[in-house]
C-alpha cells in the first residue's frame, strides 16, 4: 500500500502590507459617495474589527487599483500568480534539501483569475521544471481548494521514493475588488487579502502523513458563497447565513474522516481550521467543541494575513507545524468555499 506524506509546506506573500484600520480609512476616502449612511457606519465596524490587523496585497501601492481596467487587473494577477507561486516552490524544495529536478508532478489551484494556459505552464518555464512532468491546473473550489489540490497530488505519487509532487496553492484576492453599496462587497473587502503556498508531498516515511480526507458538497447552496460576473468581472456574493451553512457541511467532513478512522473528536490534538473570518471560526468552534488553544494558529493567521482563499489553511499548517508537533499527533485540516463545499484531510505526525 502507497504511503504519502507532506515533506515541508512554505508559504509567499507580496511585500506591500496594510494596516486594517488604514485600509478602511484609504476606502472611504475614495469611496464613500459610493456608500449609503448605513455602508458607511458598517465599513468602518468591519475595519475596525480585533480580529484582523493586517494584509498584504499584490500592488505597488494603493492607487495603483483605484480605476484598474480588466486587461490590466489580469495582467496583474497572471504576474504575481507566478511571482508567489515561483516564491513559495522555489523555497519549499530548499526547505527539504531538494532540486528542482526531483518534480515529477505539479498541481497548482486558484480561484481569482483565469488565463489559459494555466498557472502551471508559467512555473515550468520561470523554474526551468522539467517538460515531461505530469501538470494539472485546478480552478473554481474558491477558498476551499487547497484539500481538492493535495488529493490530486498523493494520486499522483508513484513507487518511486525519489520523486516528489509539488501542490500550490495561489490567489490573489485583490484582482477581484470590487467597491459597492453591497454588503458582501463590503465584508470581502475587509476579509481578503493575497498569497500563496506550496507543500512538497512524498512517500518517504517523513513529515506529515496523509491519512485520508473527505468533502461534502451542497450545490443549492452554492449563491451563498462564489463569484458572480457583473460586466465581465468578478465580484464576490456571500451570504449573511453563511456560518450556518459552513458549520453543518464542516461537521459532515469531520465527521466522515473521523468515523472511518475510529477517531473521536477528543483524539485530535491540532486544527488547521481555514481562516473563513470570526463568525465563521466562532460558529464551527460552538458546533465541533474545540478549545482556544486549538484555534490559536487560525486565529493568528486572521490577524496576520487575513483571509487569503485557498492557501490560507496552508499558512495555518505551517504555523502549528512550527509550533511543534510530535511523533503519533493526529491533525486535520478543514478548508470550505465555494460549491457550497466543505473538504478535510486527516494526517498523522510521522
Amino acid at each position: 500500500m502507497r504511503r504519502a506524506f507532506i515533506a515541508s509546506i512554505s508559504t509567499a506573500v507580496p511585500p506591500f502590507s496594510i494596516d486594517q484600520a488604514e485600509s478602511g480609512e484609504y476606502l472611504l476616502k475614495h469611496y464613500a459617495d459610493k456608500l449609503s449612511k448605513r455602508s458607511l457606519t458598517l465599513t468602518r465596524k468591519l475595519f475596525l474589527h480585533p480580529s484582523i490587523m493586517k494584509r498584504h496585497f499584490a500592488i505597488e501601492d494603493p492607487d495603483s487599483f483605484l480605476n484598474e481596467d480588466p486587461d490590466s487587473r489580469i495582467a496583474r494577477f497572471t504576474r504575481w500568480s507566478i511571482e508567489l507561486s515561483s516564491q513559495a516552490t522555489i523555497q519549499v524544495l530548499e526547505n527539504v534539501g531538494l532540486s528542482k529536478d526531483a518534480i515529477s508532478g505539479l498541481v497548482v489551484n486558484t480561484c481569482t483569475g483565469y488565463i489559459c494556459p494555466g498557472i502551471a505552464t508559467y512555473l515550468i518555464e520561470n523554474l526551468g521544471l522539467e517538460r515531461n512532468i505530469r501538470v494539472y491546473d485546478l480552478v473554481g473550489s474558491g477558498c476551499g481548494g487547497a484539500i481538492p489540490n493535495l488529493e490530486v497530488a498523493e494520486s499522483l505519487l508513484d513507487s518511486s521514493s525519489d520523486r516528489v509532487i509539488v501542490s500550490v496553492s495561489v490567489e490573489i484576492c485583490s484582482a477581484t475588488f470590487q467597491m459597492d453599496d453591497d454588503l458582501s462587497l463590503l465584508v470581502s473587502n475587509a476579509l481578503f487579502g493575497d498569497g500563496a503556498s506550496a507543500a512538497v508531498i512524498w512517500n518517504r516515511a517523513e513529515g506529515l502523513e496523509l491519512i485520508a480526507s473527505s468533502s461534502y458538497y451542497v450545490p443549492e447552496d452554492r449563491d451563498a458563497i462564489r463569484y458572480v460576473y457583473k460586466n465581465g468581472q468578478l465580484y464576490n456574493h456571500l451570504a449573511t447565513n453563511l456560518p450556518h451553512l459552513v458549520k453543518h457541511a464542516v461537521t459532515e467532513v469531520v465527521q466522515s474522516v473521523l468515523e472511518e478512522q475510529s477517531l473521536k473528536i477528543e483524539d485530535i490534538k491540532h486544527w488547521a481550521l481555514h481562516t473563513g473570518g470570526e463568525k465563521i471560526i466562532n460558529t464551527i468552534k460552538s458546533e465541533i467543541g474545540l478549545s482556544e488553544a486549538q484555534l490559536r494558529a487560525t486565529r493568528k493567521v486572521l490577524s496576520e494575513y487575513g483571509n487569503m482563499s485557498s492557501p490560507t489553511v496552508w499558512f495555518v499548517m505551517n504555523k502549528i507545524l512550527n509550533e511543534g508537533i510530535e511523533k503519533g499527533d493526529w491533525c486535520i485540516m478543514i478548508a470550505f468555499g465555494a460549491g457550497l463545499s466543505a473538504h478535510s484531510f486527516l494526517l498523522r505526525m510521522a
